[in-house]
């Protein structure tokens, strides 16, 4: 699963990548911008899940709560 996730985030900076190239080609900076930090949040909560997990595994092993 884990090698899934990173496949995954791996085609969403390819993905960010070409878009953001082809709005510069076209004059379109700004979008081009807004283009890249969307790429980013979207990865961002693709990692969100994973972080949580390795939270709830602390939280097992220790026996917290």
């Amino acid at each position: 699963m884990q090698i899934e996730l990173l496949f995954r985030i791996a085609g969403v900076g390819v993905l960010t990548w070409v878009v953001c190239a082809v709005l510069r080609q076209a004059g379109r900076d700004e979008l081009s911008t807004l283009a890249a930090v969307a790429g980013v949040a979207i990865a961002l909560l693709m990692v969100v899940d994973i972080i949580s997990q390795l939270f709830g595994s602390v939280q097992t092993i220790f026996q917290l709560y």
